[in-house]
């Protein structure tokens, strides 16, 4: 006898928490434990316009462009959907189920030679990523890449 297939009812509240779905061995795990960044919107003040539209916000994008360092992903478009559909990338970048990822062409990097090179972390971000980078590597979570070519 064929069974009939149940139609699924949405939940009026859902009990779900993105961390409860990363792993606790995931790379992004061993990452955030080194990204401190705090204090960074006063920080990078200097380099952002009084005047014009609204940026990203400056920590969901270093920690975009760290997460797409490590990931080597070369594309904004793709480091936007990464960030969109996968659990543990939310959960890196602090935004939960329906947080707003940037769009792709949002000018996340400067894209300056984009087709060529990896992403580059814009003026002000660079040594915030540095550091990151750094830090992890000495800890033994992640071997240091030099960029050929």
């Amino acid at each position: 006898m064929m069974g009939e297939r149940t139609v699924m009812q949405e939940a009026l509240f859902y009990s779900f928490r993105i961390k409860d779905h990363v792993p606790a061995d995931h790379l992004l795990r061993s990452i955030d434990r080194f990204v401190d960044l705090d204090g960074i919107r006063e920080h990078l003040k200097p380099f952002y316009s009084a005047i014009g539209r609204p940026s990203i916000d400056p920590e969901l994008m270093i920690r975009m462009l760290i997460f797409g360092y490590c990931m080597s992903i070369r594309s904004e478009r793709r480091l936007c959907e990464e960030v969109h559909f996968k659990l543990a990338c939310r959960w890196f970048c602090r935004l939960d189920l329906d947080g707003v990822v940037p769009e792709g062409a949002a000018g996340l990097a400067d894209s300056a030679g984009h087709h060529r090179s990896p992403l580059r972390f814009p003026p002000g971000q660079a040594m915030c990523a540095d550091h990151v980078c750094g830090a992890v590597a000495r800890e033994g979570g992640a071997r240091r890449r030099t960029r050929l070519g």
